[in-house]
């Protein structure tokens, strides 16, 4: 399985889990490789080119699989046609996070914060074009404020130097933040989606606390190579959802900030109408910020 982001980081994370699940389910390994670079675009597309044989397959997620297919100017593959979709398995939340000693505990505050003291702030990322990314930069460009970006190499790293004090504020995923927030040594300012995340029942949303209809979600799901025969698609979705299906698997998930999908969502012509949809919705809100890589 290629986790297509550096170790450390909230894919990394999800992979380590699913893979584990995966073997008992196959009964053999399932070798999580980090391949990062490109937003997630280097590892996924990786896999893209892969044989079909069912021997590689990707982690992807709503950067990796639609996204990047309006935020980059060419784009290293085409996430509806090189791939074999196999599996949704959870939908996840992002959370603006903000150093320990920044001045606001709520979203009202920081956005007062922020617009009066934006040419002095930075901003992390997991990477350029990554989901975490392209939050913020609609989160900025909602409050109106105009801050410098610093990319990372993965989702632990922006993370290290957050806590350090070395930035300001990034956009992670729920199972990033997590024990950070639960640790005090970040500060959870709002969910960047509809609902709160089941990870942070007490963070609430910014819808909640002010900007109507800001909804950010993230999701991950299973790929193989285009032309990999049905058959094994079918058995690799069987495991994947035999998997997720179980109570200790649900448990480690749900824990880390996950909120798992119905059966109903996780067959391949699901993913695959679901993945078109998601291509359309994020090409309108890409480009009207502006921003192409």
């Amino acid at each position: 399985m290629v986790a297509p982001f550096a170790a450390g980081g909230s894919t990394d994370a999800i992979a380590r889990i699913v893979a584990e699940g995966l073997g008992a389910q196959l009964r053999q390994s399932v070798i999580v490789e980090n391949v990062g670079g490109a937003g997630g675009m280097t590892g996924t597309n990786r896999v893209a080119k892969a044989p079909p044989d069912g021997y590689q397959f990707v982690l992807g997620n709503v950067g990796t699989h639609a996204q990047n297919q309006t935020l980059y100017k060419a784009p290293l593959y085409d996430a509806l046609n090189d791939f074999a979709p196999v599996a949704l398995i959870m939908d996840q939340a992002l959370v603006l996070v903000t150093r320990k000693d920044f001045p606001a505990n709520n979203l009202q505050e920081f956005i007062a914060y922020t617009k009066a003291n934006q040419t002095k702030l930075q901003y992390a990322s997991a990477g350029l074009g990554g989901s975490n990314h392209l939050a913020c930069v609609l989160l900025n460009m909602a409050i109106g404020i105009n801050v410098t970006h610093v990319p990372y190499r993965g989702g632990g790293q922006a993370m290290q130097d957050l806590i350090a004090g070395r930035i300001d504020y990034q956009c992670p995923s729920v199972p990033t933040a997590i024990p950070q927030i639960t640790g005090q040594s970040v500060t959870a300012i709002a969910t960047l989606s509809k609902k709160r995340s089941p990870g942070l029942p007490d963070v609430p949303t910014a819808d909640e606390q002010g900007l109507t209809g800001f909804d950010i979600p993230s999701w991950y799901a299973l790929f193989l190579p285009r032309a990999t025969p049905d058959a094994i698609v079918r058995k690799l979705n069987a495991a994947a959802v035999a998997a997720v299906s179980t109570p200790a698997m649900q448990e480690r998930l749900k824990a880390i900030g996950s909120d798992l999908v119905g059966p109903d969502r996780m067959t391949p012509e699901y993913l695959a109408k679901f993945v078109a949809e998601e291509i359309k919705k994020w090409s309108g809100p890409i480009k009207a910020s502006g921003v192409q890589l």
